[in-house]
């Protein structure tokens, strides 16, 4: 409980971008473009992969719900964080800091548990093409995602030892969101178990995934190799060149950010480290499925002819 001489913390203060207010409009801007690029081409990818059968396949289902989750976890923040560019800060209530919260570690969460799949899926094509088929059935597909969200459920249960700290008199976040470091170190509580369940979940919901994909990579670039042809190998490594870029995105900048010392000017460059997952990432992964993939392109060019006749 807080001190007499302490308040109960009902809010926080979100400061976003304090050291360059006089960008704001210039930072808007970029970002608002950003989140518009990021909505429609992930938006594009669902309803391509929802409406084309010839996309109804194993690859196709993963990478829907990972626009789906990348969709999502830049709207729990972009939007909130354009406000806090426009006004300098803004204060947020304790609850809805902790919704933002858990959405970000659930979404967080499925992004990693889909690319794993995802992996599995290019080892399965490339180093056992045999029985891929026999495996990779779609309704096999299906119900691995509807695993992979219902998961994260399990994983993101710190949330409730987040909501029974106590935070008493500072109330000061800065941050452009609600991250889980910089929140937990205004508690007055002991927080020690939380940090523990935590580190536990991370090593269940991020570097385990992270381990078994470099596994399957090392064993697909082994296959690879193998491969008397040069005109085969180009084709096997084409089949997981977008994903593995994605991967590499995707957890170049995760660990980047969470992966650093805790001291005062990290912090500060952890800020901007943040906005490479939040924006950088889901607005790049459909451009490099875009580019890199030729199923993607002809229905993105029938799509763009069917919108022109109309």
């Amino acid at each position: 409980m807080c001190e007499d001489n302490q308040t109960q913390v009902t809010e926080f203060l979100l400061l976003g971008f304090q050291g360059l207010c006089k960008f704001r409009i210039l930072l808007f801007i970029l970002f608002f473009l950003s989140y518009i690029v990021i909505l429609n081409g992930n938006i594009v990818i669902i309803v391509l992969i929802s409406t084309k059968d010839h996309l109804k396949i194993p690859m196709y289902i993963f990478l829907k719900h990972l626009a789906i989750a990348d969709l999502l976890i830049t709207t729990t923040i972009v939007p909130m964080m354009l406000d806090i560019i426009l006004k300098n800060s803004i204060t947020i209530p304790f609850s809805a800091c902790i919704f933002q919260l858990y959405c970000f570690a659930n979404f967080g969460f499925v992004q990693c548990i889909l690319f794993l799949m995802m992996s599995y899926d290019r080892y399965l094509a490339i180093c056992n093409p045999l029985r891929y088929n026999a495996i990779m059935k779609p309704n096999v597909c299906h119900q691995m995602v509807a695993g992979s969200w219902l998961l994260v459920f399990f994983l993101s249960g710190e949330i409730i030892l987040v909501c029974q700290l106590h935070f008493c008199g500072r109330n000061t976040i800065d941050h452009f969101f609600c991250d889980f470091g910089p929140m937990i170190e205004l508690s007055t509580s002991d927080f020690s178990i939380l940090l523990i369940v935590d580190f536990s979940a991370t090593i269940l919901g991020i570097f385990i995934p992270f381990i078994f994909i470099i596994v399957t990579y090392v064993l697909i670039f082994y296959t690879i190799i193998n491969i008397f042809s040069s005109t085969g190998r180009s084709k096997a490594f084409s089949t997981c060149s977008s994903h593995l870029a994605t991967v590499c995105l995707f957890y170049g900048t995760l660990m980047g950010v969470y992966m650093t010392t805790s001291n005062e000017s990290s912090l500060s460059t952890n800020k901007f480290k943040s906005l490479l997952y939040i924006v950088v990432t889901p607005m790049a992964n459909p451009i490099i499925y875009s580019l890199r993939n030729h199923e993607i392109r002809l229905s993105l060019q029938q799509l763009f002819r069917n919108i022109k006749a109309f």
